[in-house]
């Protein structure tokens, strides 16, 4: 089986504006999951900032042997401000594998980023 239960993202940022045709080109962070396993992963992820509390648990399903992408942009109650800096930890009942992707469209000139989480221990 392949991933971890725990992953780290140490850098998140929402920008507060964007450019372009919404929802396709808004300004946004997504953790890409994979569940290549044969039993539902539940997901929690807790979002962390510089000067106030965490935010979370929120809590997602990955089916058995589907992908989910989850925009940070959608998390409510409370929802992500826009505009500040973040960090977050995704924590799973099954190995996942996590993804990081960062949408920038507040030029024309978009800048996507993209890379794999930190794996835990577990």
């Amino acid at each position: 089986m392949i991933g971890r239960t725990r992953w780290a993202i140490p850098e998140g940022y929402i920008p507060e504006t964007s450019t372009g045709p919404e929802p396709e080109m808004e300004s946004h962070e997504t953790i890409c999951l994979l569940n290549a396993g044969d039993a539902d992963a539940h997901v929690q992820v807790t979002v962390y900032f510089e000067d106030r509390d965490p935010a979370g648990p929120y809590e997602l399903s990955v089916p058995a042997e589907r992908t989910r992408h989850v925009q940070f942009n959608d998390f409510e109650d409370p929802e992500i401000p826009r505009g500040t800096a973040f960090a977050s930890v995704i924590e799973s009942d099954r190995r996942v594998v996590c993804q990081h992707t960062r949408l920038d469209s507040r030029q024309a000139e978009n800048a996507l980023l993209s890379t794999v989480a930190f794996p835990g221990d577990s």
